[in-house]
C-alpha cells in the first residue's frame, strides 16, 4: 500500500514552488501562520513544521518579532581603504538606510582613548545605530569620535545619519580605513533583538579605525553584522 505524504511535507512542497515561481521574492515577508493554516485547512503547528523544513533548506528564515522571510542572497560588503556604507549597498543593488539608536557625548573608555590617541578622560561623541538593506537590519554599529576635534558632529548626524556627510560638514572631506579586525561572535539578547535574529545566532564583528588624510584617527567603530545577511570582502582598494 502506498504511504501517504504527510500534510506538512505537501505544504512544504507547495510553498517551495510558490517561491521558485516568484510568488514571493527575495526578502519578502511571508503571510502569517494563520493565513497559511486557513489556505491549507490545517492547524498552525502543521504550518510551523512546513516553514521549519524550508528554513532547514535555507529557503526562508525567521526574524525575531518580524515574521518569516524569503532568504536573500547575502549582501557583498567590501572592506578596504575606503569603506562607505551607502556606496557598498547601492553597488550591491540594495536600498540603504540607517536608524539612529543613540547620539551622546561622554568620557572615552580606555580602549577608545587609546584607539583615538586621546588622553584618559577626554570627551567623545558616540553614535549607535542600525544599518538597513531593503528595510531589513543587517548590522548594529557603534562609532566613537573625538569630541574636541569634531564639536558639531552630533548636530550634523541628527540632521543626516550619514557619517561621511557629517564628517564633511565638520571639515573632514576625506578619510580612509586605517585598520579592521574581524571575528565571529554569538548574538547577545540585545543584539538579537535589534537584528531580528535568534539569540546566540552567528554574527560577524568588526573593530575598525578610520583616519584623516594626515593619519590621525577620527573614528573607532564596532559593527556587528547578521551572519546570514552579509558577506564581508576584505580588500586593499
Amino acid at each position: 500500500m502506498t504511504r501517504r505524504t504527510p500534510i506538512w511535507k505537501a505544504i512544504t512542497t507547495s510553498l517551495r514552488s510558490d517561491i521558485a515561481e516568484g510568488l514571493y521574492g527575495q526578502g519578502d515577508k511571508l503571510p502569517t501562520e494563520a493565513v497559511f493554516a486557513a489556505r491549507f485547512g490545517v492547524n498552525r503547528h502543521t504550518v510551523r513544521q512546513a516553514l521549519g523544513a524550508l528554513a532547514d533548506e535555507g529557503i526562508v528564515h525567521a526574524r525575531r518579532g518580524a515574521g518569516v522571510f524569503v532568504a536573500m542572497t547575502p549582501t557583498d560588503y567590501p572592506i578596504g581603504r575606503r569603506v562607505r556604507f551607502h556606496k557598498n549597498l547601492t553597488d550591491a543593488g540594495r536600498s540603504p538606510a540607517k536608524k539612529v539608536l543613540l547620539l551622546e557625548t561622554r568620557t572615552a573608555h580606555a580602549s577608545e582613548a587609546e584607539a583615538l590617541q586621546l588622553e584618559i578622560g577626554a570627551m567623545v561623541h558616540v553614535y549607535e545605530g542600525l544599518s538597513l538593506a531593503e528595510s531589513q537590519p543587517i548590522a548594529l554599529f557603534r562609532s566613537v569620535f573625538p569630541a574636541e576635534r569634531l564639536p558639531d558632529l552630533l548636530s550634523h548626524l541628527r540632521a543626516n545619519p550619514s557619517v561621511t556627510e557629517g564628517l564633511a560638514q565638520s571639515g573632514v572631506a576625506d578619510f580612509t580605513r586605517a585598520s579592521t579586525r574581524v571575528n565571529a561572535k554569538l548574538a547577545t539578547a540585545t543584539q538579537a533583538l535589534h537584528l531580528r535574529i535568534a539569540e546566540h545566532a552567528p554574527i560577524l564583528r568588526t573593530i575598525s579605525v578610520n583616519a584623516a588624510p594626515d593619519g590621525s584617527p577620527l573614528e573607532v567603530g564596532r559593527t556587528w553584522f547578521a551572519g546570514d545577511m552579509v558577506t564581508l570582502i576584505l580588500s586593499d582598494p
